[in-house]
Order: C-alpha cells, then structure tokens, then sequence
C-alpha cells in the first residue's frame, strides 16, 4: 500500500494535532494538474468513503479512493527540511516520469 517514513509521519501527525477532529484519516489522492499530467493531493479527512482503501504505516492510518490506488500503491512519502526548502516528497513506483518539483508525474500505462 503506502509507506511513511519517519519523518513524515512525524510531519502529518503535528500537523494533524492542528486539525479539528483528532480521529481524522490521512487522504492521499492525485488529480488532474501540474505540468507531467496527474498532481499529488493531501488532506485531512473525517470520514471513510465507501470503497476507500485505508493502511497504516508509522502509526498514521491513510486513506485512498480505490480509483487513485493504481497511481499510488507501494509510494513511499518522505519529509524533509533543508536550506532550500522542505516539504513531502514523493517516490512512486508508477510515475514513469515525474516534473523537476516532483509534485506532479505521468502514469506508467
């Protein structure tokens, strides 16, 4: 399913502890955007929809439509801070190709 490192399983539960509901999912998702096709979405949800498949990795429980499962299985989040920028960052087995921000990718077909 998905993996979290530990840094950002670190980063989704402080941000999380800012959110309204504390039992809230972790949504991964993609849509259509960015510059290689499909852009990779995140937020907090307070529900389970039918059909979603949910994991846990790291202590947090993630949540996907089943429709964006074939874009995501096996990703594996990271967190990061540097000096130019932090942030999440993607590695995707099923990205054939992936934009220099690495925010957005074309799918392997």
């Amino acid at each position: 399913m998905i993996h979290l490192s530990k840094t950002a399983a670190t980063e989704v539960k402080r941000l999380k502890s800012k959110y309204r509901n504390p039992n809230a999912l972790f949504r991964l998702g993609v849509e259509l955007s960015g510059c290689s096709g499909l852009s990779y979405t995140m937020a907090f949800d307070d529900g389970q929809a039918p059909g979603d498949a949910v994991c846990e990795s790291e202590g947090v429980q993630v949540a996907i439509d089943p429709q964006h499962l074939k874009y995501l299985n096996e990703l594996t989040l990271d967190y990061s801070e540097d000096l130019m920028g932090g942030g999440f960052r993607y590695h995707n087995p099923n990205a054939a190709q992936s934009c220099s921000c690495g925010n957005s990718f074309s799918a392997r077909e």
